[in-house]
C-alpha cells in the first residue's frame, strides 16, 4: 500500500508557466494540452479560441489576466499546469500560483530574451524557493538567437543555464533540435505537426559535439558525481548526465534550456519530457511546515486544543492540511481551489478553516480544466484541485482535519499603487455596486475597497491601470451594472526627512472611576525603508508590556500622515523615557499615548512625499525614438539604457507613475502605431515640491 502511494506522488508534477507578456505562455499551454490529448485543437490566442484564456476579457484583450489550472497526463504522469498572467499588474496572481507549484517552464522569447516582467516573476520563484527548466520560444522569428537569449538569461538572471538542445535551422527555416542528450535529431512536419527522431544531420556533427562537450563540462563543474565520471572517462553517460541534470535543477544549482515554436507545433514533446524528468514530484520537495492552531468546540473537537508547530508530509495518509490559493465565482458556485499538501478528503468531509475558525463542509470536489470541471471523489496529497461549498474560505486559508490543526504560510499580497472612485449611475444600483466590488476583494486580494471619510466616495484600489479597468469590466459584464469611474490616482507616501528629539507626550484623562495616565518621550529619526521601534528606558520607569503598547499606538499612528493623510513609511521610533502612574496607567492608556505622541512628533518632524516609481520599457521603430524621448522627459522620466533588438529601439527609463497615465494613446500616435510599452513597480522616490495629492 505505501509503494503505491508513493508512486502515485511520484508520478504528478505540479508546475506553472512564467513569461513576459506575449512571450508565449499560452500558447505553450495549448499545445502542450494538444500534445497530451487533452484536446483535439490546437487552440489560438489571436482567434480567441485557446482553453485557459476563456474569459471574455482575456480573449478581447488577447492577454492572460486571471490565472488558470488545467490537468493532463504524459509518460504516465499527472501534469497539473497553472497558466499565469505576464502583464505586471497581475503580479499577485503569479504570487499566489507560485505559492503552491512544485516547479516552474520560465518562457523567453528568443528574439527579445529576458524582458522586465521575465525578469520579475523569476526573482518571485526565487523567494519561493521553485525549481524552473527554461524555454525559448519564438525560434522560427525573424533574429531568433538561441545564443543571445540563453546570454540574457545568464546575464541578468544569473542562474548556470545548461543548454541540452542545439536548434536545426534559423528564423523561417527552424525545423527542429538536436537532442544533446541521446544525440538525435527531432524534426516536426507542418503538416499533422508529427515529431521524426532520426540521426544528427552530418552538417551540424562538429557542432553538436562540440555543444556536447561544453555541457558535460558546465555539469561536471556543479555535480560530484558527475565530475568523479568525468574525470575517470572524460566524458559522461546520458544516464549520469540525465541524473545530474535533474539534480542540479532540483537544487536551484542549474537551469535546464530547451527551445522551440510553441506556434508551429515545434519542441513541445521533449519540453514535456523535461518537465517530467527534471521537475520535482511532491515527494521531492521539502514538507510543507505549519504554526500552532487553535480548534474552539466543533465537530470532533472537544474544549479549545492547541497544535504544535509540525511538518506536514505529501502523505496521502496524514492529516489533512490544504492551502486555498485562489477564489472564483461561476454560475454553478464559488469555487475555492486547493493545493492539498497532506491526508486525503472526500465528498461531504468536514474540514477546519484555521484562518477564519470554522468549520467547513466539502460540496463536491473537481478537477479543474480551466472553466471546464470533472467531478471527483476524493483529493489526496500532491493535487490541485477545486471543490465546492466552502463559505469563508479566501486566497490565503489553510483548511485543515480537525483533530490536527495548524496554520500554513499564505501568499504574499502587493500593496495597491493605483486608486480610482466608483459609484452607480443609479442610485438604485448602490447595494448591488457594494456587493459586487466586496466579492471581486475576495477573489482578488490585491483588490481594495474602502470608503474615503471626507468626500464619501467608494475607492477601489488596485496593481495599476488595467488591473482596475479589468475588475471595472468585470462588474459592467457580470451584472449588468452602469459604473461612473473617476481619474485614477496613485497612492502615495509620507516619509520623515529631518527627525525630532526629546518629544514629550502626556496622556491623561480623568472621566469618572480609574482615569489614564501615560508619559512618553520619543525620538524620531528617518530609516531608508519601513519602521522600527526601540526602546532605551532605563530602571523600568516604563513596564515591558507598556512598552509593546507605545509601539503598537506608534503603528496605529503609521496611517496617517501629516502632509495629506498618506501611510508613513522610513523611520525609527526610540522611547527615551516615560513615566507611570500606579492606578491610572494601562496598555490602553500608553497605546494611546504612542499614537496621539508618534502624531505630535510627525508634525514637528520635516516629512517628505513620496511617490511610485516605474521602469518603463518602450519598444519602438528607429525612426521614432526622437519623440519617445522627448515625451519621457516631458514625464519627468529618467531614461536608463537604449538599445537595438531585431530592428526596434528598445528604451528603458523609471518614470513616476502618475505620469503613465493616458501613456498607452500616446505612445500609439507618436510611433505610428507600432510602439509598444511595459512597466513594472520599482519602488517611491521624493515627490517634487509642485506636485499635490488629491
Amino acid at each position: 500500500m505505501r509503494n503505491n502511494l508513493d508512486r502515485h506522488l511520484a508520478a504528478v508534477r505540479n508546475l506553472g508557466i512564467l513569461a513576459h507578456v506575449d512571450a508565449g505562455k499560452t500558447t505553450v499551454t495549448e499545445r502542450i494540452l494538444y500534445a497530451t490529448g487533452t484536446t483535439h485543437k490546437r487552440g489560438e490566442v489571436h482567434d480567441g479560441t485557446t482553453v485557459t484564456d476563456f474569459d471574455p476579457q482575456e480573449r478581447d484583450r488577447g492577454i492572460t489576466i486571471f490565472a488558470a489550472a488545467v490537468s493532463c497526463t504524459w509518460d504516465g504522469h499527472r501534469v497539473n499546469l497553472i497558466d499565469t498572467p505576464g502583464h505586471v499588474d497581475f503580479a499577485d496572481e503569479v504570487e499566489r500560483s507560485l505559492r503552491v507549484l512544485d516547479g516552474a517552464i520560465a518562457v523567453f522569447d528568443a528574439v527579445a530574451g529576458v524582458e522586465p516582467q521575465s525578469e520579475s516573476v523569476w526573482r518571485q520563484a526565487d523567494r519561493h524557493g521553485v525549481p524552473r527548466i527554461a524555454f525559448v520560444n519564438k525560434m522560427d522569428r525573424a533574429g531568433a538567437d538561441l545564443d543571445t537569449a540563453v546570454a540574457s538569461i545568464r546575464d541578468r538572471l544569473h542562474p548556470a543555464p545548461l543548454v541540452v538542445q542545439l536548434p536545426i535551422g534559423v528564423e523561417d527555416a527552424f525545423t527542429g533540435v538536436v537532442d544533446l542528450l541521446r544525440m538525435r535529431a527531432l524534426t516536426w512536419d507542418d503538416g499533422d505537426g508529427t515529431v521524426a527522431d532520426g540521426p544528427v544531420p552530418e552538417e551540424l556533427r562538429d557542432e553538436v559535439l562540440r555543444r556536447r562537450r561544453l555541457l558535460e563540462e558546465a555539469v561536471a563543474e556543479r555535480h560530484p558525481a558527475a565530475l568523479e565520471e568525468f574525470c575517470d572517462r572524460e566524458t559522461l553517460s546520458a544516464e549520469t548526465l540525465t541524473t545530474a541534470l535533474r539534480d542540479l535543477t532540483r537544487t536551484g544549482d542549474g537551469v535546464v534550456v530547451l527551445c522551440g515554436s510553441a506556434y508551429r507545433n515545434r519542441g513541445i514533446e521533449p519540453l514535456l519530457d523535461a518537465v517530467v524528468g527534471c521537475l520535482p514530484s511532491p515527494l521531492d520537495v521539502p514538507a510543507v511546515r505549519g504554526v500552532p492552531a487553535t480548534v474552539s468546540g466543533g465537530q470532533g473537537a472537544s474544549g479549545t486544543r492547541r497544535a504544535a508547530g509540525e511538518e506536514r508530509p505529501a502523505d496521502p495518509t496524514a492529516p489533512f492540511a490544504a492551502l486555498a490559493f485562489k477564489v472564483g465565482a461561476t454560475p454553478t458556485g464559488r469555487l475555492t481551489y486547493l493545493r492539498v499538501y497532506s491526508g486525503t478528503i472526500e465528498k461531504g468531509d468536514t474540514v477546519w478553516d484555521a484562518t477564519a475558525g470554522r468549520t467547513e463542509r466539502i460540496g463536491r470536489i473537481l478537477r479543474v480544466q480551466a472553466d471546464r470541471h470533472a467531478p471527483l471523489e476524493r483529493a489526496v496529497a500532491g493535487d490541485i484541485v477545486a471543490v465546492v461549498g466552502l463559505k469563508s474560505a479566501r486566497a490565503g486559508s489553510t483548511l485543515c482535519a480537525p483533530d490536527a490543526p495548524l496554520v500554513l504560510e499564505p501568499p504574499g499580497v502587493a500593496d495597491p499603487v493605483v486608486s480610482v472612485a466608483v459609484e452607480p449611475r443609479r442610485g438604485a444600483d448602490a447595494e448591488r455596486l457594494v456587493s459586487a466590488l466586496a466579492r471581486l476583494a475576495e477573489e482578488d486580494p490585491s483588490l481594495t475597497v474602502r470608503t474615503d471619510p471626507e468626500t464619501g466616495q467608494t475607492v477601489l484600489s488596485g496593481m495599476g491601470e488595467l488591473h482596475l479597468e479589468v475588475a471595472v469590466e468585470k462588474i459592467r459584464r457580470g451584472l449588468g451594472l452602469e459604473v461612473n469611474v473617476g481619474r485614477p490616482r496613485v497612492t502615495y507616501r509620507e516619509t520623515v526627512g529631518r527627525g525630532v528629539s526629546g518629544l514629550v507626550f502626556r496622556h491623561v484623562k480623568q472621566d469618572g472611576g480609574a482615569g489614564q495616565f501615560a508619559h512618553v518621550v520619543l525620538d524620531v529619526e528617518p530609516l531608508e525603508d519601513g519602521f522600527d521601534f526601540r526602546s532605551a528606558v532605563v530602571g523600568g520607569r516604563v513596564p515591558q508590556e507598556y512598552v509593546r503598547a507605545v509601539e503598537a499606538g506608534c503603528r496605529d499612528a503609521l496611517a496617517e500622515g501629516p502632509l495629506g493623510g498618506h501611510t508613513v513609511t522610513g523611520l525609527r521610533v526610540t522611547l527615551t523615557d516615560g513615566a507611570t502612574h500606579v492606578k491610572d496607567s494601562s496598555e490602553t492608556a500608553f497605546r494611546t499615548a504612542g499614537r496621539l505622541g508618534l502624531r505630535e512628533a510627525l508634525r514637528r518632524c520635516a516629512m517628505v512625499l513620496l511617490e511610485p516609481i516605474v521602469e518603463v520599457t518602450v519598444t519602438v521603430p528607429e525612426d521614432a525614438v526622437g519623440g519617445v524621448l522627448g515625451d519621457l522627459a516631458a514625464r519627468r522620466g529618467r531614461v536608463t539604457g537604449s538599445v537595438v533588438r531585431g530592428g526596434a529601439a528598445v528604451v528603458t527609463a523609471t518614470v513616476p507613475l502618475a505620469e503613465l497615465f493616458g501613456y498607452a494613446t500616446r505612445l500609439r500616435s507618436r510611433s505610428q502605431g507600432r510602439g509598444t510599452f511595459t512597466a513594472r513597480p520599482t519602488g517611491y522616490a521624493p515627490a517634487p515640491t509642485a506636485v499635490t495629492t488629491p
